[in-house]
């Protein structure tokens, strides 16, 4: 399942992660461990929706971008949350030596921006998530969310309504 928006403004990337949200917080979905894949340029909004899914989730703290310690945790509600920002990993083995694989338990919820900085140390995303800026518009995005487990379908079709 592919779904695309169109993000016109920051509110619309706002309201798109309510929906999400929602989806996560869905009791049928509690007890699942989820993984979502975010990837897009830099300054494409990966941290702005991950701020908003996370305050939409209930988190009522500020959200740092994990840039620089590569991953912030929350507790809301009955889950963990880890935000990851793999940007300026410079060898995915570094995953290991943080002992990736523990993030990835239970129902844990793990964000991961730049993905592809830990390919071959990471599990299967059940959503992908890439975002893009329109051509000649600043502050409008596209974003695609793709579903690539059942998990993932499950989600997105909550999303969908």
């Amino acid at each position: 399942m592919r779904i695309e928006f169109k993000l016109e403004n920051e509110d619309a990337t706002a309201q798109l992660a309510q929906r999400i949200a929602a989806a996560l917080v869905d009791t049928s979905l509690q007890e699942q461990g989820i993984c979502i894949y975010l990837e897009g340029d830099l300054g494409a909004g990966k941290t702005t929706f991950s701020r908003y899914l996370l305050q939409a989730m209930g988190h009522s703290g500020s959200v740092k971008s994990p840039t620089y310690t590569l991953v912030e945790p929350y507790e809301i509600g009955p889950r963990q949350v880890f935000h990851f920002d793999l940007y300026r990993l410079g060898d995915p083995l570094e995953l290991e030596y943080m002992g990736i694989r523990d993030y990835f338990v239970g129902n844990n919820l793990c964000l991961i921006e730049w993905p592809n900085k830990g390919e071959g140390c990471l599990p299967s995303a059940d959503v992908h998530i890439n975002l893009s800026s329109l051509a000649m518009q600043y502050d409008q995005r596209v974003m695609e969310c793709v579903a690539l487990s059942e998990i993932g379908q499950q989600i997105l079709k909550k999303v969908q309504g």
